[in-house]
């Protein structure tokens, strides 16, 4: 299984300017998460935080009981071999073929015999659909199997954290499809841990066990898919709607008065260009069949329904309403558990004898923020 990867207070600037501060997070072992995050908020500096090619200035981040903002170089160096990373355009050598791009870091980095390195590239290949296409240089294929490449790469020193930065960039919907299905059963094969930065909310919505949004230089929010889908956060809202409104600019976040105006502009009629409310949990995307099913599944579902009650009410029951009925009497609850009270002040209450203790009902929904009032 892969490495559960612990962030508390990481602050990153460039000179005098704050890139985020005070990021906390945990990535669940084994499970898949999604950050997102308007351009330049700072995405991509934390992928590479989190693998210490850039030095946060504040905080921590633990893989394996090492801080790898304060250890040594060579503890650095033995950390880094538990990751492989998928870069936004392969990162491929463009004089090498296929093969031999997804050697190099066994090449490199250990000492296994050619006949080894030959075994364990093609099974690479295989995995990530490329199979046959080992002669070919990164000139001769699409970006689609570029990206490809660059995952088997990734995956040859069997890493326990995969890093993937932009995997939908330059790439069609269709493509990013099969990208968004291969990082599923890459997970149900390996069981590895996988962080995806990603602007893409077709795949934010059904890949990810996990999501995350930077913006303002804070994690607005970080936990389970269902919280960040069902969220009222305005520019949570903003942007899986892909709308104009909300604090969301061009360039920079929007002053009161601006928002204001766009506002007016919409109660008078006037549509934004955005797409309609997409917010909601939807069906995740599945292992293709013949794989078996995802460890990942099992031991989220444990985790969520340990921390369920600290949730907000939507959130709680979208988990709930996605269990099939043998896993709500596993975990003693059933759909429609909870429901809209009909007094709109109250917001969600419990059905009658639902949830054992009415637990659900009363608990606080602000505790899964990282920072209170964050991104508000």
């Amino acid at each position: 299984m892969g490495a559960e990867v612990v962030v508390e207070g990481l602050t990153k600037s460039f000179g005098r300017q704050t890139i985020w501060r005070d990021v906390t997070l945990t990535l669940p072992a084994g499970e898949v998460s999604v950050m997102l995050g308007p351009s330049g908020t700072g995405k991509s500096v934390f992928l590479k935080s989190i693998i210490g090619l850039l030095k946060p200035e504040r905080g921590r981040c633990e893989i394996n009981g090492v801080d790898i903002v304060t250890c040594s170089e060579h503890k650095l160096y033995e950390i880094r071999k538990l990751f492989g990373v998928l870069f936004q355009d392969g990162a491929l050598f463009g004089s090498m073929n296929l093969y031999d791009n997804v050697a190099f870091p066994l090449r490199e980095h250990t000492r296994k015999s050619e006949s080894e390195i030959r075994r364990i590239v093609l099974e690479k290949l295989e995995m990530t659909g490329l199979a046959g296409a080992e002669k070919k240089l990164p000139g001769e294929i699409s970006g689609g199997m570029r990206k490809r490449a660059g995952l088997a790469r990734a995956l040859v020193l069997d890493p326990e954290i995969i890093l993937v930065d932009e995997p939908d960039s330059g790439l069609d919907p269709v493509r990013t499809s099969y990208i968004s299905q291969l990082l599923i059963d890459l997970n149900t094969q390996i069981d590895a841990t996988i962080l995806i930065v990603s602007h893409n909310i077709n795949l934010a919505r059904t890949v990810p066990d996990n999501i995350g949004m930077l913006f303002r230089r804070e994690l607005v929010m970080f936990g389970p898919r269902e919280v960040l889908l069902t969220s009222e956060e305005p520019v949570v809202k903003q942007f899986l709607n892909g709308s104009r409104i909300g604090p969301i600019g061009m360039s920079e976040e929007k002053d009161e008065a601006t928002m204001a105006a766009e506002r007016a502009h919409i109660e008078a009629g006037h549509h934004d260009g955005g797409t309609e409310d997409v917010r909601g949990v939807v069906p995740q995307v599945q292992p293709t069949p013949g794989l078996g099913e995802r460890g990942a599944v099992r031991r989220r579902q444990d985790r969520v329904m340990q921390i369920l009650h600290t949730l907000p009410k939507p959130a709680q029951q979208g988990i709930i309403d996605s269990l099939t009925a043998e896993e709500q009497a596993r975990y003693g609850v059933r759909a429609g558990a909870l429901r809209p009270s009909p007094h709109p002040r109250d917001g969600w209450t419990a059905a009658s004898g639902d949830l054992r203790d009415g637990d659900l009902a009363n608990l606080p929904t602000s505790s899964w923020r990282n920072t209170p009032g964050a991104g508000a």
